[in-house]
């Protein structure tokens, strides 16, 4: 029985392979982008987003879908330290999704989450070396690359992610990416007042692949544009 899965599996991936060379490669422009809002100065980096979202993907010790960055600097007196967390931006130009040579990469049409079907995947971290975030996540027991595919078992479902609900200062949040980035969208990672900002010191440059995220940043994490 086991032989004949791997055997349907194999052919489901040639023939995918063949149906991926014969594509090219056609950005998805979706109905509605979904996208995270993090609030670098208020997080206080408790790593609550990090295990729920490692218990929901059942990940073995090594990938990590979600990462809170630990971010300090300065001299005394002028001390300073915040938190930036990041996991799959869902972009709008993902760079993992053209790089996969399977066709195992997707991105849906409603609301723009990239996804991989593990069954397509060889293993050969193609992804993982063009994403300039590190979202792909190679996992050593399955030999196959993982990601954040935003919980969409919870999202089709009307919920939201692990990560969001876990987030016990409620800095972390999702919603369409355009009225997030005009703070039009009611969420309690980010206040009336504030401006939010695409990039932080520190990340990689946007224009590259047009991430689905933004940030509330801390005074030195700012970059000067």
């Amino acid at each position: 029985m086991a032989n004949a899965n791997v055997q349907r599996n194999r052919e489901k991936i040639k023939t995918a392979i063949k149906r991926r060379k014969k594509a090219v490669y056609k950005p998805v422009v979706p109905e509605m982008q979904l996208g995270f809002i993090h609030n670098n100065v208020d997080c206080i980096g408790c790593r609550a987003c990090e295990i729920a979202c490692k218990d929901k993907n059942g990940l073995p010790p090594g990938p990590r879908f979600r990462r809170v960055m630990y971010i300090e600097g300065g001299t005394y007196p002028e001390v300073y330290a915040y938190k930036v967390n990041m996991s799959c931006n869902h972009c709008a130009e993902p760079a993992c999704l053209p790089a996969c040579p399977t066709g195992a990469i997707f991105k849906r049409k409603k609301d723009g989450i990239v996804d991989i079907d593990s069954t397509l995947c060889i293993g050969c971290r193609r992804c993982e070396a063009a994403c300039p975030f590190g979202a792909p996540q190679f996992d050593p027991e399955e030999q196959v690359v993982k990601k954040c595919n935003m919980c969409v078992d919870e999202i089709d479902a009307g919920r939201k992610p692990y990560c969001v609900m876990a987030c016990m200062m409620r800095v972390l949040d999702i919603g369409p990416i355009d009225q997030l980035r005009e703070n039009k969208w009611p969420t309690t990672a980010i206040s009336e007042y504030e401006t939010p900002v695409r990039q932080v010191k520190g990340m990689a440059d946007p224009s590259l692949t047009n991430p689905s995220i933004v940030f509330v940043p801390h005074s030195k994490g700012r970059v000067d544009t």
